[in-house]
């Protein structure tokens, strides 16, 4: 067994096991594996393990990773900042975005994304932390945007996604997402919405994330290692 198959059975136990101890099933979880600045040949370990979707932060390198493993059916998420020049590809090439921040991207992802595609699920991301370094609306700027993307052609608004500010304290871990479950319930009441996407924890707070109701939890280095960063 590769490392990589190895880490991915080691994070499906810990998806397993914080399922449990939230009364939740397993399968209501979903791995997306974040392989941003890993080659194609990891990805392509990971789905020999059989992991299928991935997610990435920049828009060539994806767009090249995608094109070399193109036979083997994966599905690619958009996680990163995306700037207004950078949509079509994004519109063209993924089944999910993760990090619409503002509607001036959700209007140019819906006039971008080709009708013989299936509609493209976007995630609003919400800045639960308030950290001047973080894209994202605020939680009271959910209910109004959801409202605005929600209407627009070629796409499928399917929740909500944050990036918290990182803290060992598991306790703080929890507020931080519970307020984006709390912001999701909020749009679901007033806007009679059905979002039913919490795409939330990482490789180190993703038990807590689950305990709070995640159902895409991001997770990198405990698949793939540490990235090297002197290069």
């Amino acid at each position: 067994m590769t490392s990589i198959a190895a880490n991915l059975q080691a994070v499906r136990a810990r998806i397993a096991a914080a399922c449990l101890a939230a009364g939740r099933s397993a399968e209501s979880v979903q791995l997306l594996a974040v392989s941003k600045t890993w080659p194609a040949a990891s990805v392509r370990e990971a789905a020999a393990a059989g992991q299928r979707a991935f997610g990435e932060n920049y828009v060539q390198e994806a767009a090249d990773k995608a094109a070399e493993l193109a036979g083997l059916n994966l599905e690619w998420h958009f996680i990163g900042p995306l700037q207004s020049n950078k949509t079509r590809p994004v519109a063209e090439g993924f089944a999910w975005v993760h990090s619409v921040d503002r509607l001036k991207i959700a209007e140019r992802l819906a006039a971008q994304r080709t009708a013989a595609l299936p509609l493209l699920n976007v995630c609003l991301q919400v800045n639960v932390s308030g950290e001047a370094s973080k894209s994202g609306c605020t939680p009271e700027q959910g209910v109004g945007l959801a409202a605005a993307i929600g209407a627009l052609p070629s796409l499928r608004l399917r929740g909500l996604m944050t990036i918290p500010e990182p803290t060992a304290d598991i306790a703080r871990q929890r507020r931080q997402f519970a307020l984006l479950r709390h912001t999701l319930e909020r749009i679901n009441t007033e806007l009679d919405f059905r979002l039913d996407t919490l795409s939330m924890g990482m490789s180190d707070d993703l038990e807590a994330a689950i305990m709070e109701g995640a159902t895409i939890v991001r997770v990198g280095t405990a698949i793939f290692g540490q990235r090297d960063t002197t290069t």
